[in-house]
């Protein structure tokens, strides 16, 4: 198997290669994808998750108030309460890379 290209894929090429796998136009392609990541966003934003079968989570996970240090001073401070977007890898996805 060659190896792909190292550079991520643009919307623009994102875009015209599942036009080419859906057997439809860029313009449905692009307003699918547009749906996908709205609703991937706002659900996020709310502090749910959302599963992408065969890819993997994607979950808002809230962190505590917590003390950190400043690598320029070494000083530690308090680090306000934030909230992190992560994401998890499905197996499958993993295996696919792997196998």
């Amino acid at each position: 198997m060659a190896m792909a290209n190292t550079k991520p894929m643009t919307k623009t090429q994102l875009v015209a290669t599942l036009a080419e796998e859906m057997g439809s136009d860029k313009k449905t392609a692009t307003a699918a994808l547009d749906a996908l990541s709205n609703v991937v966003a706002r659900t996020v934003a709310e502090g749910g998750a959302v599963t992408l079968p065969g890819i993997g989570k994607v979950a808002c996970r809230a962190r505590p108030e917590r003390q950190v240090r400043n690598p320029q001073t070494q000083e530690m401070m308090t680090k306000p309460a934030d909230k992190v977007v992560k994401v998890t890898i499905a197996k499958a996805l993993k295996d696919s890379v792997n196998g």
